[in-house]
């Protein structure tokens, strides 16, 4: 892809910096131009260009909105600041630098909100949100909105170290002594003896099986979870043991949809189509999605979200960073056929090329890939 176009982006000013732990620390953003800022659905995100000492002067980064839709004006995000874990590694570059070098007036260039990753608002399934470590900015900006809904039994259970990383407590507890129906529970996984005395937390080590069966009773859930991708494959796998549908099972998180669960994976492989290229893209048992290198042919079954998540469910993994149409990592040559977009990308995508992350077959296609 050719460089960003600038002009999606827009300016807006840090209007507060807020350290909510240790290592965390919110930004709150206004646009210079107060018709830049756009409505948002909680679990959406902003990108945000980062300076760097790249050809281009930037990379793009997303970061998740932790704020509530109805606070109009403002965006508020919650970032961890990713220090270097060793001499030889760098920090996290962007959120370094938003902890760093980001102060109250500074400048910052916003393109977004944008995301699949939404309450279901309609819905009046009990919820469970269900987040580790800074996974949590998604699931407290959809506390906001729940706990205006007071017909709708919220159970909030978060996973972090201790009391020192744990981030947006008291927003959450506030929020939950609001209204009946909200419940909490926090897993400290090495509580601190500050921890102990206030006793600010409910369970030890790691979100157990157990400590799910005692925390929820018996009914039809809908879950929204974000975290890392450890933790993500142990809660899916957790989840899906229980008995709750895996199409009521939600999430956002930046790796292979694959590692959600290697049972899944298994059992995705062994749908796949034949192995072969066949002479004509059309076919009268469906659209088929077909890899041109690698000679596969898979049948679109129409489950998955993207072309992206479908073949990494089917053992192929392409290139990708950003999964929402952002960053053009995904991009990948389209020989023929036609696909829609379910997220508008950051950019126009050159006739022939596709972006694999945020697309859908509407025919047969083949991909260089």
């Amino acid at each position: 892809m050719s460089n960003v176009v600038t002009s999606r982006f827009r300016a807006f000013t840090v209007v507060g910096k807020i350290r909510e732990s240790s290592t965390i620390t919110s930004f709150h953003l206004r646009p210079l131009d107060r018709k830049d800022w756009r409505p948002f659905e909680t679990g959406q995100f902003l990108t945000i260009q980062v300076p760097t000492a790249s050809s281009s002067g930037f990379v793009l980064r997303n970061y998740t909105i932790s704020s509530s839709p109805s606070d109009e004006g403002v965006y508020r995000i919650t970032v961890k600041r990713e220090a270097s874990p060793s001499p030889d590694i760098p920090g996290g570059l962007s959120s370094c630098w938003l902890h760093d070098c980001v102060e109250e007036g500074s400048i910052v260039d916003i393109d977004g909100p944008r995301g699949s990753f939404k309450l279901d608002k309609a819905s009046k399934r009990p919820v469970v949100l269900l987040s580790g470590g800074v996974g949590l900015t998604p699931t407290v900006s959809m506390l906001k909105v729940l706990a205006e809904q007071r017909d709708r039994l919220v159970w909030f259970v978060h996973a972090c170290d201790n009391g020192e990383v744990h981030a947006l407590q008291r927003e959450v507890d506030a929020l939950s002594a609001g209204r009946p129906g909200i419940q909490v529970h926090y897993c400290y996984r090495v509580p601190t003896a500050e921890d102990t005395q206030r006793a600010s937390f409910h369970s030890t080590g790691f979100i157990s099986r157990e400590t799910i069966q005692k925390l929820l009773p018996l009914d039809n859930y809908e879950v929204y979870m974000c975290g890392p991708p450890p933790f993500m494959q142990a809660m899916y796998d957790l989840l899906t043991s229980l008995g709750i549908d895996k199409e009521n099972i939600a999430y956002e998180f930046f790796g292979p949809a694959s590692l959600l669960s290697e049972g899944e994976q298994r059992r995705a492989s062994d749908d796949v189509g034949a192995i072969g290229k066949p002479a004509s893209v059309q076919s009268e048992d469906g659209i088929h999605i077909i890899l041109n290198k690698s000679d596969h042919d898979f049948v679109w079954d129409g489950s998955s979200e993207s072309i992206l998540s479908f073949l990494e469910a089917r053992g192929v993994e392409p290139a990708f960073s950003c999964r929402a149409g952002v960053c053009g990592s995904c991009i990948q040559d389209l020989v023929s056929g036609d696909v829609e977009y379910l997220e508008e990308p950051l950019e126009d995508v050159p006739a022939g090329k596709v972006l694999l992350c945020c697309s859908r077959p509407t025919t047969s296609v083949v991909l260089d890939l």
